[in-house]
């Protein structure tokens, strides 16, 4: 009765993951369509959140009428994107971005994650400076790193990271030729494990010890907000803190 019981708990923990999930997606993607349109062909950016919702394997229904909410043949919400910049323990920077349909509510909760792990938030460019936006292409340990490399240069890729500690490898990529650059890969058939454009840290900072673990406390605290879609820091965590 005992296992039964915590297979169950799993279970419910696993679908309230999924369901943070589904959300996110589905605001990214009726910001995306509000933005640009509701045709993925013509729209990059909401193209690329359609691809987020096929590989969690959200229905094309459900994808269907979060656009139609978002072009305004269904009746649906209308999400604000905001952005936070802070520190944590640390010197740590950190930056949320959110979608929300309350904006008092979210800079709250948000505001409350940061003063409740020792960390303060800043003024709007305050730490965004200290980061790049990209796109990033992953591939799995074990990729042939030489035909990806040549397939990269070949599509317009701006750099090539491979990682000698697990062999896993990063296609680097300009913003706006990020959707070129993955479709030629795919074409090539190099269809990368995962796909995202996202902010990285010029310069990571390292922590460890008890500052450490109120940087991971602050972050999965933002994290697991509903509002809030993604969460950058340039923190270098040593392997101890993140067990």
């Amino acid at each position: 009765m005992g296992r039964l019981m915590k297979i169950a708990g799993h279970k419910g923990a696993q679908d309230a993951k999924r369901g943070k999930i589904f959300t996110k997606v589905i605001r990214e993607i009726t910001v995306a369509a509000r933005a640009g349109g509701g045709d993925p062909k013509a729209n990059p950016r909401l193209r690329l959140a359609v691809d987020k919702a096929l590989a969690v394997n959200m229905a094309k229904d459900v994808i269907d009428r979060a656009i139609k909410k978002a072009t305004g043949e269904l009746e649906g919400v209308n999400y604000e994107e905001i952005r936070y910049e802070g520190y944590a323990p640390g010197g740590i920077a950190v930056i949320v971005d959110c979608m929300t349909e309350n904006k008092v509510r979210t800079v709250a909760e948000v505001r409350h994650a940061f003063s409740k792990c020792g960390g303060n938030m800043g003024t709007e460019g305050s730490v965004a400076f200290m980061f790049k936006k990209l796109g990033v292409l992953s591939y799995a340990p074990g990729a042939n790193e030489d035909a990806i490399t040549e397939a990269a240069i070949e599509a317009g890729a701006d750099d090539i990271v491979s990682y000698p500690e697990d062999g896993a490898i990063e296609v680097l990529i300009a913003p706006e030729n990020f959707q070129v650059v993955k479709d030629a890969m795919v074409k090539a058939g190099f269809t990368p494990e995962q796909a995202e454009v996202t902010m990285r840290a010029e310069n990571d900072i390292a922590v460890s010890g008890e500052a450490a673990e109120q940087v991971i406390k602050m972050l999965d605290m933002l994290e697991d907000l509903d509002d809030v879609q993604n969460v950058y820091s340039n923190a270098e965590l040593d392997e101890g803190a993140l067990k």
